[in-house]
């Protein structure tokens, strides 16, 4: 990277977790630029000040190498297909030969692991993926990481717990009415908030290492329901009452149902040892009542 340039993010996929990276950094002097697939989005950040523009795979960027010129930090939320992965297959020559580029993030999902039983899983653990989703994951995870970068770029790998944030937590399907406590005695599963995501992007990017793998989620891996029913109590309502899987599977969708395939407990260690990352929001229960009390602070200024 040259002496004085700007740092610049160029975000694939400018989704929930990756704006809300590119909101911060925005806030710190960065330009960012990125894509998204809808004419709806592609205003919305631009408005932002995000140089955004229109990508999927039939969509590929004519002027890529143009756009990629001075970008620094290069950001992938783009899920694979059944073809692959489309940033890659689309774009991967030229990002490997982007010329100021020094950190390449890839967004996967703890998902690899598979299921567990429980267990407590680091980032050396065996990968097993159940659904077709997560197997292609772990594909997409080595296309990036073996690609043969030059030996400037450091490319990691950040494998996502369930991300929530304002706008989609526990509180969002209470309010729609469609919160469920599916009683499965023994399942966790790992969470993340939405505002640790960027804290642990923005940690590497300053400390970027090649090859580097972190599972995202934090210090409490809990029961779902106990996550709708901590929610239920912040917002003085009762708790929907406990129902099987079985009973609450003939209402779920194929993707909903198959996050219940998987019982597993996931390791941040890595994070904080190697990031120094220090979690804003270490459980459910700090992240919940943070967004409760945002929220009453929003509606409070509205009515003032």
């Amino acid at each position: 990277m040259s002496i004085g340039l700007a740092p610049h993010l160029f975000c694939f996929g400018l989704g929930y977790a990756a704006e809300t990276l590119a909101r911060r950094l925005l806030d710190e002097g960065w330009r960012i630029s990125g894509t998204t697939r809808t004419e709806e989005t592609l205003a919305s950040l631009r408005v932002l000040g995000i140089e955004a523009h229109l990508f999927d795979r039939a969509r590929p960027l004519a002027d890529i190498d143009a756009l990629l010129s001075d970008v620094t930090d290069l950001l992938s939320s783009v899920p694979p297909d059944a073809a692959g992965d489309p940033v890659l297959d689309t774009h991967g020559a030229a990002i490997e030969e982007a010329p100021a580029l020094r950190w390449v993030g890839y967004l996967s999902t703890t998902g690899v692991y598979g299921d567990t039983g429980g267990a407590l899983v680091d980032e050396h653990a065996p990968l097993a993926p159940t659904s077709q989703r997560s197997t292609r994951r772990v594909k997409a995870e080595r296309a990036w990481l073996d690609r043969p970068w030059p030996e400037q770029v450091a490319v990691q790998v950040f494998r996502l717990a369930g991300i929530y944030g304002p706008g989609r937590s526990a509180f969002d399907h209470i309010r729609a009415g469609d919160a469920k406590r599916i009683d499965k005695p023994g399942h966790v599963s790992s969470r993340i908030h939405v505002d640790d995501v960027a804290t642990i992007l923005r940690a590497s990017m300053a400390r970027p290492e090649r090859g580097g793998i972190y599972n995202v989620c934090d210090d409490d891996p809990a029961p779902p329901a106990d996550v709708i029913a901590y929610a239920c109590a912040l917002l003085s309502v009762p708790p929907p009452p406990l129902i099987s899987l079985e009973q609450a599977a003939k209402e779920m969708s194929a993707m909903a149902a198959s996050f219940w395939v998987d019982n597993r407990r996931v390791d941040n260690t890595r994070i904080k040892r190697d990031l120094g990352v220090r979690l804003r929001y270490p459980d459910y229960r700090a992240g919940l009542a943070a967004i409760l009390s945002a929220t009453a602070r929003v509606e409070s200024a509205s009515n003032s």
